[in-house]
């Protein structure tokens, strides 16, 4: 069977209209502008309303990044939707297959945290590369603030709300030019969105959990440290595996954490401030969102253009990390 290969065709963003700056949070919690934007580069983040949800931010995100790339939701074969904050349990993918009206597409969830939208990108390189599938929806999305302890300053001033979202399709030639990826569950415990367990007795002798999740927990020192040191491992093995130099980078795009983490990674990759792709003084951390969103703002304001090569890296809960080094267009 003739080899496929994968092309990443069109793009789309959504966010949800409420933004909720540095100011404001000092209402909440004893925090400053100038500390958290010493801290974490973030000015602001967008928060969803009751009303909001992740398939309806999903589905506009998604519409956007079918028109770029030219097709129809008819034509979607696959839709992934990297979340680890879904409406449903269990799943909000076949929710959007549904706003989209994408009736010929098998659609499920795909949790990997920071790292999702990553992990999806070379999870639906595969069934495009095997020739089962030609369109592929990949999105990432998350609504970070329904699980945020708003009295707790080290995670509250982090985390927004959005949604991002890419066709790819099949190519005859390989747009996606290297990957790796990595999880590591002995540090899982340095962030968490734990279920929390109350015990209730069913019958005699016989005791059923019952609760919910509770709000996130990070380390955030050791969560710097870590991807301080594993991501710029990640992105050399990853452009080892393209056969590319650092040197042939147009951009780096990694998951909008925190700015310093961008700084220093950049740093240690010997890669120049211009071409660091950040965006997260405006949407702080959006999780499985971040990088298909800086990704969708960086193409419509014309920074990335066809044919250049980006290195994008997710990073996060689990823990897990990844990189894609993949080159924009058809």
């Amino acid at each position: 069977m003739e080899k496929l290969g994968v092309s990443i065709t069109g793009s789309g963003s959504a966010v949800p209209e409420t933004s909720l700056d540095n100011h404001a949070l000092t209402a909440l919690v004893e925090t400053s502008d100038e500390w958290i934007t010493t801290r974490t580069g973030i000015r602001q983040r967008r928060i969803s309303l009751p009303s909001d949800s992740v398939s309806s931010l999903a589905a506009a995100a998604s519409r956007q990044a079918i028109a770029s790339a030219g097709i129809q939701a008819t034509d979607l074969d696959l839709i992934l939707l990297a979340t680890s904050t879904p409406d449903d349990l269990f799943g909000s993918a076949c929710q959007v297959q549904a706003e989209l009206g994408a009736n010929k597409a098998v659609a499920f969830d795909l949790t990997a945290a920071c790292s999702g939208f990553v992990f999806g990108l070379v999870t639906a390189a595969q069934y495009i590369r095997t020739g089962v599938y030609k369109n592929v929806l990949l999105i990432g999305a998350d609504i970070l603030s329904r699980w945020v302890d708003w009295q707790d300053r080290k995670t509250c001033v982090l985390f927004g709300d959005g949604a991002g979202a890419v066709v790819l399709q099949a190519n005859e030639s390989d747009r996606l030019l290297g990957f790796a990826l990595k999880s590591d569950g002995t540090q899982n415990h340095h962030l968490n969105l734990g279920y929390a367990v109350s015990s209730q007795e069913l019958l005699p002798g016989i005791n059923v959990s019952q609760g919910t999740y509770q709000p996130i927990t990070m380390n955030g020192k050791e969560v710097y440290r870590f991807a301080v040191q594993k991501v710029p491992e990640i992105i050399d093995k990853a452009l080892f595996a393209a056969n590319l130099t650092v040197e042939q980078i147009d951009w780096l795009l990694l998951h909008q954490a925190n700015q310093r983490i961008l700084d220093a990674v950049a740093e240690r990759l010997n890669i120049p401030e211009h071409k660091v792709i950040s965006n997260l003084a405006n949407y702080g951390n959006t999780s499985a969102a971040s990088i298909p969103l800086a990704l969708d703002e960086a193409v419509r304001q014309g920074k990335i253009k066809p044919n250049d090569i980006i290195a994008a890296s997710g990073f996060g809960a689990g823990l897990t990390w990844g990189a894609a080094i993949f080159q924009w267009g058809k």
